[in-house]
């Protein structure tokens, strides 16, 4: 059992008037992991620390890392939540959770009892979330997660701090890396074959069709294997191409790995953002609907409950979807079908094999595309339809939302990189494509190359030259 920690030591006032000190919080905290335990979730050992909004938002801006390094993007990001919020034109996150063992979870010292209530309940969900589902479980080590945040920023501070190098240059890798920081492997939990192991599977391969040639076409040739190639086939980790092949100095690999590493640690959430909302949700709606609460209480945990999976006008709330989907597996495979789900899968298959054409329907789900200048909703979840809605979510989702761009060659006489787009019909934005080419000119230091296709399939040459000037073929 872990504990709860308030920054300031003192009793807690709610947002409603009603006020309560840090043994209630703690009172509360041990029935809802007896709950929790009871209905065999399994977590780490969970600790909770109170903040005030203005914590808040600063955590919110560093993703829960206050020891992260610093870059002038969390600064951006804090300024505008900052305004937001005081324009109330959003809220605040009701609480955070960081995925490591212990779990640390921050709850807001403004919340109501109710809503440290319900979101100490939401927190133990995602525990669970994190230890089990095998995504966290191949792809992080929980128990390591706060000493690499805070071993990184501390590196990287003291290149800052270094006379030699200082902060300019530290912060223009760190923008290049961050423009292109999800263009590394992400199939999480799975080791990356070797040049030798590659170029061993190469050979077999083609000892296996000259072996074979009799069940082939006599008139098809078997092409030699370029075992000089670099890379020897197409390489979706453009940040460890660059880190292995680049005349970088030591000290900006090292910055690429640090968040390289970081960005890893952060997949398992962004492929899982549906599924992770969905179970913490409905595990706060089972383990309060059991702590017999007042009627006072009863009535502000429906108000908010209903507040947290309210679907979202013109858009999608994880929470909603996750929560629904849940409960309907729930209904119709039973309670221990839900812990299977959670251990296994991830959004894209949760989607494609549970949002079912009832809850589509429920769901109000439907798909718009642009035609000429306006939008229009093309698919409703009728008969056919439903299935289309369902595969555009589910394939749409997570890291499939950002595009795939891999390395195809280097060409070794004048040190030319030649980049591709996974293209799967979604256009690149070109705009966003040209100035992110540059980021990679930065790093790699010669021309480079990005191919690409329009939605008629025809081919497109972005090219950015030594001198950062972009053409397009």
């Amino acid at each position: 059992m872990g504990g709860i920690k308030d920054n300031v030591k003192q009793g807690v006032r709610g947002g409603i008037g009603m006020e309560y000190i840090l043994r209630d919080l703690e009172v509360w905290n041990e029935k809802i992991e007896a709950k929790a335990k009871k209905a065999n979730l399994n977590f780490y050992p969970q600790e909770f620390e109170i903040i005030g909004f203005k914590e808040m938002l600063g955590y919110e801006a560093y993703v829960g890392m206050p020891s992260k390094y610093p870059h002038w993007s969390y600064g951006k990001a804090y300024d505008k939540n900052k305004t937001l919020y005081s324009l109330n034109m959003t809220g605040l996150p009701y609480e955070m959770v960081i995925n490591s063992d212990p779990c640390l979870a921050y709850l807001m010292r403004e919340n109501t009892l109710l809503l440290q209530i319900l979101t100490m309940a939401h927190v133990y969900g995602h525990n669970d979330f994190f230890k089990n589902n095998r995504l966290f479980r191949d792809g992080t080590r929980a128990n390591y997660t706060l000493e690499m945040f805070k071993l990184d920023g501390e590196i990287i501070r003291g290149y800052i701090n270094d006379p030699n190098i200082g902060y300019e240059r530290v912060e223009k890798i760190i923008d290049s890396a961050h423009a292109i920081k999800f263009q590394i492997p992400r199939v999480v939990g799975v080791k990356e074959l070797t040049e030798e192991e590659i170029r061993e599977r190469l050979l077999n391969d083609y000892k296996s069709k000259i072996e074979n040639r009799n069940f082939l076409d006599e008139n098809d040739e078997i092409a030699v294997p370029d075992l000089t190639a670099v890379p020897l086939e197409p390489c979706d980790d453009l940040i460890g191409f660059i880190i292995k092949y680049s005349k970088l100095e030591d000290f900006e690999k090292t910055i690429l790995k640090i968040v390289k590493r970081e960005t890893e640690y952060f997949m398992p959430q962004i492929e899982t953002k549906i599924m992770n909302e969905g179970w913490a949700s409905f595990w706060h709606y089972t383990i309060l609907k059991e702590l017999e609460l007042e009627e006072g209480l009863h009535l502000e945990f429906i108000k908010r409950h209903n507040d947290v999976i309210a679907p979202i006008l013109g858009g999608l709330n994880p929470y909603y979807i996750g929560f629904k989907v849940f409960e309907d597996i729930e209904k119709r495979y039973g309670r221990e079908k839900i812990f299977e789900v959670r251990e296994v899968e991830r959004d894209n298959s949760f989607l494609r094999k549970y949002l079912t054409k009832e809850l589509c329907e429920e769901l109000n789900l439907f798909q718009f595309g642009k035609r000429s200048f306006e939008y229009v909703v093309e698919e409703v979840a009728d008969e056919n339809g439903w299935m289309k809605i369902r595969d555009s979510i589910s394939s749409t989702c997570g890291l499939a939302a950002i595009p795939c761009i891999r390395v195809i060659n280097l060409n070794k006489r004048d040190n030319v990189l030649t980049l591709e787009h996974l293209f799967d019909g979604r256009e690149l934005e070109i705009s966003y494509a040209k100035e992110t080419l540059k980021y990679v000119n930065d790093l790699w230091g010669h021309k480079v190359i990005l191919k690409t296709k329009s939605k008629d399939g025809r081919e497109i040459e972005i090219i950015c030259d030594e001198d950062r000037k972009i053409f397009i073929n």
